[in-house]
């Protein structure tokens, strides 16, 4: 298994030499490579069993060193970033030619990221390089969002984990493109859609895709545990089966051991169901039971990633 520390100077010297390291951001943990290393870059993808047409996002400690990655930050990109980095938003950006084409799967947009978790910052801002950086399990799986995580999927496969404690926000960035005029989110994440319209304005929410992505994170069926998984109204769960595990949004069921259960937020607060979502969903999957039911949860704010994050989770390809 890694070497779990928190030792910067440690994660720094193996991505110096083209390895993988498991390391904490604010909304899961990445697996990181030098994204300039095209040797790193396909490491990660055949270490998580990613396809080749999934594009990563590149991290960074500065929108300076960003513009050393893109041909240019449109008016719009600029404001959000200015108001939203560092921290869980990514920007679509036309790309140059020192960003591999293996890090983008073809594309001419670059996915970039400025993280907020302070370790991760320190790190990045120690390197000549930005770090590729996709949640650091293996592909189509439940994101990690502790250390402890990504030791029990990746860790035989990957010399040092940073361990930069639970992660904040618990889903991963919100990944904003443009189209002209128009700003597109093509992933909904851990920073709510109306909290970016109060500053830009009125965006498009694009669906998933079963191929051929336009950017990382895409896919229709993702996020997925073992046990198969359904979406249901909470007026809609019955609860008789001894079979079944329960992941509820405010309350528990009163008829269902409680065992078999976890409520994201007995408060109905949406932050604190978007940081418990993975976590949870990764302790129902080890208990003795053949499903899984999810309920739905509010349809606003931080609720529209979380319900996204089900909706994937629960299509079987």
């Amino acid at each position: 298994m890694a070497e779990i520390g928190q030792d910067i100077r440690i994660a720094k010297e193996f991505l110096i030499k083209g390895e993988l390291v498991g390391i904490p951001t604010e909304t899961v943990y990445g697996l990181a490579g030098n994204a300039l290393n095209e040797r790193a870059v396909l490491s990660i993808f055949e270490t998580k069993k990613r396809p080749a047409f999934d594009p990563l996002i590149i991290h960074t400690d500065s929108v300076e060193k960003v513009q050393n990655f893109v041909t240019d930050i449109p008016e719009t990109a600029q404001i959000l970033a200015a108001n939203f980095w560092p921290g869980p938003l990514t920007l679509l950006l036309p790309k140059k030619k020192n960003v591999p084409d293996l890090v983008t799967s073809g594309l001419d947009t670059v996915a970039v990221r400025i993280p907020r978790h302070p370790m991760l910052l320190e790190l990045l801002s120690q390197l000549d390089f930005p770090l590729a950086a996709p949640s650091a399990n293996p592909f189509g799986y439940i994101s990690p969002t502790t250390a402890s995580h990504v030791n029990a999927q990746l860790g035989d496969q990957i010399p040092y984990i940073l361990d930069g404690g639970d992660c904040e926000v618990g889903i991963e960035s919100t990944i904003v493109g443009f189209e002209g005029e128009e700003i597109i989110i093509y992933r909904l994440g851990g920073l709510a859609v109306q909290d970016i319209e109060e500053i830009v304005g009125h965006v498009k929410i694009t669906a998933a895709s079963s191929s051929n992505p336009k950017a990382p994170g895409m896919l229709k069926s993702h996020y997925a545990p073992l046990v198969p998984l359904e979406m249901r109204r909470k007026a809609d769960i019955v609860g008789n089966d001894a079979s079944t595990a329960y992941l509820l949004f405010d309350s528990y069921l009163p008829y269902v051991d409680r065992n078999y259960q976890r409520v994201l937020s007995e408060n109905g607060d949406l932050r604190e169901a978007a940081h418990n979502l993975f976590a949870f969903l990764r302790e129902l999957d080890r208990l003795p039971v053949k499903s899984i039911i999810a309920e739905w949860v509010p349809m606003h704010g931080l609720g529209l990633a979380i319900n996204d994050r089900l909706k994937r989770a629960s299509v079987q390809e």
